[in-house]
């Protein structure tokens, strides 16, 4: 578990966080999730305060117009039958825009918000990302990768870092190699 006392929002937070607008097209909003590799983006106003947020799961629900049909749709989307050719359309359709499928309620936390509290807040909302907010700002976001991997540095004895995922992935796994191995050697 991860110690109210030993890791905040602060420290394993993502900082560059990229957010569209409420007049965003939803195409827009699309190509930076996948560019981006994340599956919801913050939505600003033109002041930069935070407005909504946007997620792949808003959009499925958005277009399917459901929430219990969407594994069945998501099934579909992945083997390239419909409903996605009309789902790729409704999301290049030049009129769509991001206000009419984001999330306005969005629960956000400080910088000092013990990470057990936002694992907390993750579950009982169901939610898989918080932004992080100073005076007002948006200063970051926490996803449910950063409190994995702030979970295994402190697994690992390391203090977290903001390294990019798939980094700290890599040295995990090279350590767990490394380890596997030791102890190989050691019964041998």
């Amino acid at each position: 578990m991860l110690e109210e006392s030993a890791v905040t929002a602060g420290e394993i937070m993502t900082r560059d966080v990229a957010v569209v607008h409420p007049e965003s097209s939803l195409l827009d909003a699309v190509k930076l999730m996948a560019s981006r590799r994340v599956s919801g983006l913050p939505v600003v106003d033109q002041a930069a305060k935070l407005v909504g947020i946007i997620t792949e799961g808003d959009l499925v629900r958005w277009h399917e117009g459901s929430s219990e049909r969407e594994q069945r749709w998501l099934d579909m989307l992945a083997e390239g039958l419909q409903p996605a050719s009309a789902f790729v359309e409704a999301i290049r359709a030049e009129h769509n825009r991001v206000k009419a499928v984001m999330s306005g309620k969005v629960t956000t936390v400080t910088e000092e918000t013990p990470a057990r509290q936002i694992a907390a807040l993750m579950h009982d909302k169901d939610i898989k990302r918080v932004p992080v907010m100073r005076d007002g700002r948006l200063v970051g976001i926490v996803a449910r990768s950063d409190l994995i991997r702030a979970l295994a540095e402190k697994l690992q004895g390391r203090k977290s870092s903001t390294a990019e995922p798939a980094t700290s992935l890599n040295e995990a796994l090279r350590r767990g190699r490394e380890e596997a191995a030791a102890k190989r050697a050691q019964s041998q």
